[in-house]
């Protein structure tokens, strides 16, 4: 039975890994900078804040949707990244450490801005609102390595189709090509009609040899 080698794996890519990884670490250093500014007054929040509102006002957004509102809403949309890179760094065997690791994020960063920064206000409200946009762009990745995985799976089963058709294919070409062979010269005996001739060496060895007439006048002492 003829063994296949199969030789060593090939390399595995780790481009995913060292760029989501990069970005991720790039991203969580600039929520940490926004979040334990220790002046956001600074920062010019509210006047951000406050041109915001009135474009979504002005563009038919209701009265009602306030400053509460918009900086619930922003809470969720800077934690939305921050879910989606970390759902892409993590194996596709561990993307559930990120359910724990986003809302343990949130409510580190929101306990050091009640313990350590008196400008700051801590609220369990911003921990949910993190927590839910840690969760949606945790899924978007979730999704993206799915669809991602479901087209390189279908690649490689179309690769190995064509690869077994072609096989097939090579196959049945040779198998002609014989057949055409066999075809172009007369047909030999069959191996029950042939007669095989004892190997010499066989018959010298064989007991019944001495009690031929082919053996020797005279035995030789062993």
């Amino acid at each position: 039975m003829t063994q296949i080698q199969v030789g060593p794996p090939p390399p595995r890519s780790y481009a995913r890994l060292w760029v989501s990884t990069l970005l991720l670490i790039v991203y969580a250093s600039f929520v940490l900078l926004v979040t334990m500014w220790p002046q956001p007054e600074q920062l010019e929040f509210d006047s951000i804040a406050g041109r915001v509102l009135r474009a979504l006002h002005n563009i038919g957004v209701p009265q009602w949707f306030g400053y509460d509102k918009l900086e619930f809403t922003a809470n969720i949309g800077m934690f939305v990244p921050l879910g989606f890179l970390l759902g892409l760094a993590l194996a596709r065997s561990t993307w559930w450490v990120a359910i724990f690791l986003l809302p343990a994020f949130s409510g580190a960063i929101e306990f050091t801005q009640g313990i350590a920064l008196d400008e700051r206000v801590s609220t369990v409200l911003d921990v949910l609102s993190n927590t839910i946009g840690g969760y949606l762009g945790l899924l978007l990745a979730m999704i993206l390595r799915a669809m991602i995985h479901a087209r390189d799976r279908t690649k490689i089963e179309r690769e190995l189709w064509e690869r077994r058709a072609a096989a097939a294919e090579l196959q049945r070409q040779n198998a002609a090509r014989a057949q055409a062979a066999a075809s172009s010269y007369p047909a030999s005996p069959p191996a029950s009609a042939r007669i095989a001739e004892p190997d010499p060496v066989t018959r010298v060895l064989d007991a019944d040899f001495w009690e031929t007439g082919d053996a020797p006048t005279v035995r030789l002492p062993l």
